[in-house]
Protein backbone atom coordinates (compact mmCIF):
# COMPACT_ATOMS: atom_id res chain seq x y z
CA UNK A 1 0.00 0.00 0.00
CA UNK A 2 2.11 3.24 -1.19
CA UNK A 3 1.65 6.76 0.67
CA UNK A 4 1.52 5.68 3.19
CA UNK A 5 -0.05 8.09 6.13
CA UNK A 6 0.68 8.30 9.67
CA UNK A 7 -1.87 9.37 12.09
CA UNK A 8 -0.17 9.02 16.08
CA UNK A 9 -3.69 9.52 17.18
CA UNK A 10 -6.87 7.20 16.27
CA UNK A 11 -9.74 9.44 15.99
CA UNK A 12 -12.79 9.48 17.94
CA UNK A 13 -15.46 10.48 15.63
CA UNK A 14 -18.71 9.92 13.26
CA UNK A 15 -17.80 10.23 9.32
CA UNK A 16 -20.37 10.20 6.63
CA UNK A 17 -19.36 8.60 3.59
CA UNK A 18 -20.85 8.25 -0.06
CA UNK A 19 -21.22 4.33 -1.74
CA UNK A 20 -17.65 3.29 -3.05
CA UNK A 21 -15.90 6.45 -0.99
CA UNK A 22 -12.73 5.16 0.41
CA UNK A 23 -10.39 6.54 3.20
CA UNK A 24 -6.58 5.82 2.06
CA UNK A 25 -4.29 3.22 3.65
CA UNK A 26 -3.04 4.57 6.73
CA UNK A 27 -1.81 3.81 10.52
CA UNK A 28 -2.41 5.03 13.93
CA UNK A 29 -0.30 4.78 17.10
CA UNK A 30 -3.73 3.96 19.08
CA UNK A 31 -5.78 0.93 18.39
CA UNK A 32 -9.23 1.63 16.84
CA UNK A 33 -12.67 0.55 16.44
CA UNK A 34 -14.57 0.79 13.49
CA UNK A 35 -18.34 0.75 13.12
CA UNK A 36 -20.62 1.40 10.47
CA UNK A 37 -24.34 2.77 11.68
CA UNK A 38 -25.20 2.07 8.14
CA UNK A 39 -24.01 0.70 4.73
CA UNK A 40 -21.13 -1.57 5.04
CA UNK A 41 -17.87 -1.16 5.91
CA UNK A 42 -14.81 -2.95 4.80
CA UNK A 43 -11.14 -2.74 6.18
CA UNK A 44 -8.33 -3.51 3.64
CA UNK A 45 -4.62 -5.13 4.89
CA UNK A 46 -1.41 -6.90 2.89
CA UNK A 47 -3.68 -9.85 4.58
CA UNK A 48 -6.63 -9.67 3.58
CA UNK A 49 -10.13 -7.76 3.80
CA UNK A 50 -12.53 -7.84 7.27
CA UNK A 51 -15.74 -6.66 6.06
CA UNK A 52 -19.14 -5.62 8.82
CA UNK A 53 -22.79 -5.21 8.85
CA UNK A 54 -24.44 -3.75 11.45
CA UNK A 55 -24.45 -5.89 14.14
CA UNK A 56 -20.04 -6.39 13.51
CA UNK A 57 -17.53 -3.90 14.12
CA UNK A 58 -13.62 -4.34 13.27
CA UNK A 59 -11.12 -3.80 16.21
CA UNK A 60 -8.10 -2.65 14.52
CA UNK A 61 -5.01 -2.82 16.18
CA UNK A 62 -2.13 -0.18 16.96
CA UNK A 63 0.46 0.02 14.20
CA UNK A 64 -1.45 -2.31 11.38
CA UNK A 65 -1.76 -0.12 8.03
CA UNK A 66 -5.41 -0.51 7.05
CA UNK A 67 -7.69 1.47 4.42
CA UNK A 68 -11.29 1.63 4.38
CA UNK A 69 -14.09 1.34 1.77
CA UNK A 70 -18.10 2.65 1.98
CA UNK A 71 -21.01 -0.01 0.13
CA UNK A 72 -23.78 1.79 0.19
CA UNK A 73 -24.18 5.30 1.98
CA UNK A 74 -22.09 4.62 5.23
CA UNK A 75 -22.21 6.17 8.51
CA UNK A 76 -18.59 5.80 10.17
CA UNK A 77 -18.19 5.31 13.59
CA UNK A 78 -14.76 5.56 14.80
CA UNK A 79 -13.24 5.07 18.33
CA UNK A 80 -9.50 5.54 19.51
CA UNK A 81 -8.50 3.49 22.25
CA UNK A 82 -4.72 4.25 23.44
CA UNK A 83 -2.02 1.29 22.29
CA UNK A 84 -2.03 0.28 26.31
CA UNK A 85 -5.75 -0.56 26.34
CA UNK A 86 -6.15 -3.25 24.56
CA UNK A 87 -9.19 -5.61 26.45
CA UNK A 88 -9.50 -8.33 24.24
CA UNK A 89 -5.82 -8.69 23.63
CA UNK A 90 -6.03 -8.44 20.03
CA UNK A 91 -2.43 -7.49 18.14
CA UNK A 92 -4.36 -8.49 14.42
CA UNK A 93 -7.80 -6.90 12.62
CA UNK A 94 -10.64 -8.60 14.29
CA UNK A 95 -14.50 -8.56 13.78
CA UNK A 96 -16.53 -8.42 16.97
CA UNK A 97 -20.37 -8.89 17.71
CA UNK A 98 -21.84 -5.92 18.37
CA UNK A 99 -24.87 -6.43 20.68
CA UNK A 100 -27.64 -3.45 21.03
CA UNK A 101 -26.13 -1.75 24.16
CA UNK A 102 -22.64 -2.08 22.67
CA UNK A 103 -24.32 -0.36 19.77
CA UNK A 104 -25.65 2.80 21.74
CA UNK A 105 -22.10 2.89 23.64
CA UNK A 106 -20.19 3.00 20.69
CA UNK A 107 -22.83 5.38 19.04
CA UNK A 108 -22.99 8.17 21.76
CA UNK A 109 -19.48 7.66 22.63
CA UNK A 110 -18.40 8.87 19.21
CA UNK A 111 -20.74 11.37 18.92
CA UNK A 112 -18.84 13.70 21.55
CA UNK A 113 -18.40 15.85 22.92
CA UNK A 114 -14.89 14.35 23.57
CA UNK A 115 -13.72 15.86 26.90
CA UNK A 116 -12.55 13.20 29.03
CA UNK A 117 -15.47 14.44 32.25
CA UNK A 118 -15.90 11.81 34.69
CA UNK A 119 -19.66 10.87 32.87
CA UNK A 120 -17.36 10.24 29.74
CA UNK A 121 -14.90 7.98 31.37
CA UNK A 122 -17.34 6.12 32.96
CA UNK A 123 -19.13 5.52 29.77
CA UNK A 124 -15.50 4.32 28.24
CA UNK A 125 -15.42 1.83 31.13
CA UNK A 126 -18.54 0.37 30.51
CA UNK A 127 -17.72 -0.10 26.70
CA UNK A 128 -14.67 -1.29 27.33
CA UNK A 129 -16.71 -4.04 29.80
CA UNK A 130 -19.13 -4.86 26.66
CA UNK A 131 -16.03 -5.10 23.84
CA UNK A 132 -14.34 -8.16 26.66
CA UNK A 133 -17.64 -9.60 26.30
CA UNK A 134 -17.78 -9.60 22.82
CA UNK A 135 -17.33 -12.70 20.51
CA UNK A 136 -15.40 -12.96 17.85
CA UNK A 137 -16.70 -13.60 14.21
CA UNK A 138 -15.41 -15.33 11.44
CA UNK A 139 -15.64 -12.67 8.38
CA UNK A 140 -12.66 -12.02 7.14
CA UNK A 141 -11.90 -12.25 3.11
CA UNK A 142 -7.64 -13.76 3.76
CA UNK A 143 -5.37 -12.44 0.72
CA UNK A 144 -3.81 -15.23 -1.12
CA UNK A 145 0.36 -14.80 -1.90
CA UNK A 146 0.63 -18.08 -4.12
CA UNK A 147 0.22 -17.07 -7.61
CA UNK A 148 -1.67 -20.00 -8.75
CA UNK A 149 -4.46 -19.51 -5.81
CA UNK A 150 -4.21 -15.74 -6.07
CA UNK A 151 -5.18 -16.62 -9.90
CA UNK A 152 -8.35 -18.58 -8.90
CA UNK A 153 -9.15 -16.43 -6.05
CA UNK A 154 -9.34 -13.21 -8.59
CA UNK A 155 -11.31 -15.59 -10.93
CA UNK A 156 -14.05 -15.98 -8.45
CA UNK A 157 -13.97 -12.30 -6.87
CA UNK A 158 -14.80 -11.17 -10.84
CA UNK A 159 -17.66 -13.79 -10.66
CA UNK A 160 -19.01 -15.19 -7.40
CA UNK A 161 -21.07 -16.97 -8.73
CA UNK A 162 -18.55 -19.10 -11.12
CA UNK A 163 -19.67 -22.81 -10.54
CA UNK A 164 -16.63 -24.52 -11.53
CA UNK A 165 -14.95 -26.85 -9.12
CA UNK A 166 -11.99 -26.26 -7.85
CA UNK A 167 -9.92 -29.14 -10.17
CA UNK A 168 -11.76 -26.28 -13.31
CA UNK A 169 -10.38 -23.51 -11.91
CA UNK A 170 -7.31 -25.04 -11.28
CA UNK A 171 -7.05 -25.88 -14.76
CA UNK A 172 -7.14 -22.37 -15.65
CA UNK A 173 -4.70 -21.13 -13.13
CA UNK A 174 -2.10 -24.04 -13.97
CA UNK A 175 -2.65 -25.66 -10.45
CA UNK A 176 -3.98 -29.60 -10.17
CA UNK A 177 -7.12 -29.65 -7.32
CA UNK A 178 -5.27 -31.02 -5.14
CA UNK A 179 -2.29 -28.49 -4.86
CA UNK A 180 -4.84 -25.72 -5.11
CA UNK A 181 -6.68 -27.32 -2.09
CA UNK A 182 -3.71 -27.53 -0.02
CA UNK A 183 -2.75 -24.41 -0.35
CA UNK A 184 -6.35 -22.76 0.43
CA UNK A 185 -6.06 -24.84 4.00
CA UNK A 186 -2.24 -24.00 4.03
CA UNK A 187 -2.15 -20.21 3.37
CA UNK A 188 -6.22 -18.95 3.97
CA UNK A 189 -6.73 -21.69 6.85
CA UNK A 190 -9.78 -22.86 5.94
CA UNK A 191 -11.06 -24.96 2.85
CA UNK A 192 -12.01 -23.60 -0.91
CA UNK A 193 -15.64 -24.46 -0.04
CA UNK A 194 -15.65 -21.93 3.20
CA UNK A 195 -13.89 -19.11 1.27
CA UNK A 196 -16.28 -19.53 -1.77
CA UNK A 197 -19.03 -18.93 0.54
CA UNK A 198 -17.48 -16.46 2.65
CA UNK A 199 -16.52 -14.24 -0.91
CA UNK A 200 -20.30 -14.52 -1.79
CA UNK A 201 -21.39 -12.93 1.49
CA UNK A 202 -19.22 -10.23 1.55
CA UNK A 203 -20.41 -9.34 -2.24
CA UNK A 204 -23.85 -10.14 -0.71
CA UNK A 205 -23.47 -7.44 1.81
CA UNK A 206 -22.23 -5.18 -1.22
CA UNK A 207 -25.21 -5.55 -3.03
CA UNK A 208 -27.37 -5.64 -0.08
CA UNK A 209 -25.79 -1.55 0.72
CA UNK A 210 -26.71 -0.31 -2.78
CA UNK A 211 -30.38 -1.72 -2.05
CA UNK A 212 -30.08 -4.24 -4.48
CA UNK A 213 -33.56 -7.10 -4.54
CA UNK A 214 -32.69 -9.83 -2.45
CA UNK A 215 -33.25 -12.45 -4.93
CA UNK A 216 -30.92 -10.64 -7.84
CA UNK A 217 -27.99 -10.69 -5.17
CA UNK A 218 -28.71 -14.34 -4.47
CA UNK A 219 -28.50 -15.02 -8.41
CA UNK A 220 -25.50 -12.65 -8.85
CA UNK A 221 -23.61 -14.68 -6.03
CA UNK A 222 -23.59 -17.54 -6.44
CA UNK A 223 -27.11 -19.58 -4.87
CA UNK A 224 -29.32 -21.86 -6.51
CA UNK A 225 -32.42 -20.10 -4.87
CA UNK A 226 -33.34 -16.62 -3.15
CA UNK A 227 -34.32 -19.37 -0.07
CA UNK A 228 -30.72 -21.09 0.19
CA UNK A 229 -29.08 -17.23 0.37
CA UNK A 230 -31.45 -16.53 3.08
CA UNK A 231 -30.54 -19.61 5.22
CA UNK A 232 -26.54 -19.00 4.34
CA UNK A 233 -26.88 -15.43 5.03
CA UNK A 234 -28.95 -16.08 8.40
CA UNK A 235 -26.62 -18.47 9.65
CA UNK A 236 -23.64 -15.71 9.05
CA UNK A 237 -25.04 -12.68 10.13
CA UNK A 238 -28.18 -13.79 12.56
CA UNK A 239 -30.81 -11.90 10.80
CA UNK A 240 -32.11 -12.17 6.98
CA UNK A 241 -30.61 -10.62 3.97
CA UNK A 242 -34.58 -8.38 3.84
CA UNK A 243 -34.25 -7.01 6.71
CA UNK A 244 -30.50 -5.65 6.02
CA UNK A 245 -31.10 -1.71 6.10
CA UNK A 246 -33.86 -1.75 8.23
CA UNK A 247 -33.64 -0.72 11.80
CA UNK A 248 -30.47 0.86 11.46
Amino acid sequence: MPNIRHTPQAPTRTQELIPGQTIDAHRHDDHQIVYAGSGVLDVTTEAGTWFAPGNRAIWVPAGCVHAHRAHGHLALHLLGLPAGTNPLNLDAPTVLAVDPLLRELILTHTRGPHEDTPERLRLRAVLLDQLRASPQEPAQLPAPTDPRLAAVCDLLRANPADPRSLAALGTAAGASGRTLSRLFRHELGMTFPQWRTRLRLYHSLRMLADEVPVTTVAHHCGWSSASAFIDVFRRAFGYTPGTHNRGR
